[in-house]
C-alpha cells in the first residue's frame, strides 16, 4: 500500500487506479499524462514487460475515450539494454498509439490518425542525443503524434530547440531535475530561470504549435501567458500530480490547456528515493508540495 505522503504524488499501483484518476481529472477540465513507474532496466525482459504495459494502457485510454496520453522513459523501455531494444519497444508503443503502420505518413493530422499521444521523457545528459534522434524519427513518421522533453538547465538546449522548431510534434520545456556537471549545465537557480525564460521565448516565437510549459513556477506560467498574447502560439501547461493542483484546475477554467503528469505503479518507493538522490532540490521541492 502506498503511504499517505507518497499517495499525493502517485495515482495508485494499478492501471485501473491510474485510469480512475484520469477520469477524475477530466471531470475538472484537466488532461493526464500517465507514466508507469520504472526506469534504468538492464534486462530485456523487464524493459519488454513495461513496453507491453504501455501498449495496454494506450488501448485502455482509447477504449474509455479519456483525455489522457502516456510518457515513457528511454531507460525504462530498453536503453540500458541496447539502443536497438529501446528503439524496438518505443516503436511498438508509438505504433499502437498512432493506429498502426497503416496510419503512418498518410498526411492526416494527428487527431485523425491517433488514438493516444506519446511523450518521450528526457533523462540525464548521456541520453539526450539518442532521445532526440528517436523523437525526430517518430515525429516525422507519425506526423507529430509524439513529444519530447528538453531541459533548460543544459547549456546545449537552445541549439537543440533550433533543431526541433521545424519538426512536427510537441516539445515540453522543464527546468531540469538531474544533477548535471557544471561544465555542461547551469547550476545556479537564477541562471536556470533565465535560461528557461529565454528558451520559452524562442519556442513561442519560432514554433508553430506544440509548446508545453512544464513548470509549477507562477512566474514562468505568467511569462508563457504573455508570450502567447504576443505571438499567438498555442501552448499547454504541464504540472506534476500533487503539486499546485488547485492552480491546475484554475488555469483550466481560464481556458488554458492543462495536463497533469501522473505516475503510477508498484515502484513508487524507487521513484521517490531516486529523485531525492539525484538532486537535493528535489527533496525540498517535494516537501514544499506536501506543505502546500
Amino acid at each position: 500500500m502506498i503511504p499517505p505522503i507518497a499517495n499525493n504524488f502517485v495515482a495508485g499501483e494499478t492501471p485501473e487506479a491510474a485510469l480512475s484518476h484520469v477520469e477524475d481529472l477530466n471531470g475538472q477540465g484537466v488532461g493526464a499524462i500517465l507514466n508507469l513507474l520504472g526506469e534504468h532496466y538492464h534486462e530485456r525482459d523487464a524493459a519488454d514487460a513495461d513496453a507491453d504495459a504501455y501498449v495496454a494502457l494506450v488501448e485502455a485510454l482509447a477504449e474509455r475515450d479519456l483525455d489522457g496520453c502516456v510518457s515513457v522513459k528511454p531507460s525504462q523501455i530498453g536503453l540500458g539494454v541496447s539502443p536497438a531494444a529501446f528503439e524496438e519497444n518505443l516503436a511498438r508503443i508509438v505504433d499502437s498509439a498512432s493506429g498502426g503502420d497503416a496510419n503512418r505518413s498518410t498526411g492526416r493530422s494527428p487527431g485523425d490518425a491517433a488514438d493516444c499521444f506519446v511523450w518521450i521523457d528526457m533523462e540525464d545528459h548521456d541520453t539526450t542525443d539518442v532521445t532526440l534522434d528517436a523523437f525526430e524519427r517518430h515525429a516525422v513518421e507519425t506526423d507529430g503524434n509524439v513529444g519530447v522533453c528538453v531541459q533548460a538547465n543544459l547549456q546545449r538546449t537552445p541549439e537543440d530547440l533550433e533543431r526541433l522548431a521545424s519538426l512536427p510534434g510537441k516539445v515540453r520545456l522543464v527546468k531540469g531535475a538531474y544533477d548535471e556537471p557544471a561544465a555542461i549545465a547551469h547550476r545556479k537557480k537564477s541562471r536556470v530561470d533565465e535560461a528557461y525564460r529565454d528558451c520559452l521565448a524562442f519556442m513561442f516565437r519560432e514554433f508553430d504549435a506544440g509548446v508545453a510549459v512544464g513548470s509549477h513556477d507562477p512566474a514562468m506560467i505568467d511569462h508563457a501567458r504573455d508570450l502567447h498574447a504576443e505571438h499567438g502560439t498555442p501552448y499547454e501547461v504541464q504540472m506534476l500530480m500533487g503539486v499546485r493542483e488547485e492552480a491546475q484546475v484554475d488555469l483550466a477554467a481560464e481556458g488554458i490547456e492543462v495536463n497533469q503528469y501522473v505516475p503510477y505503479g508498484g515502484k513508487w518507493f524507487q521513484y521517490f528515493s531516486r529523485r531525492v538522490r539525484e538532486r537535493k532540490e528535489n527533496a525540498l521541492f517535494a516537501l514544499r508540495a506536501v506543505l502546500g
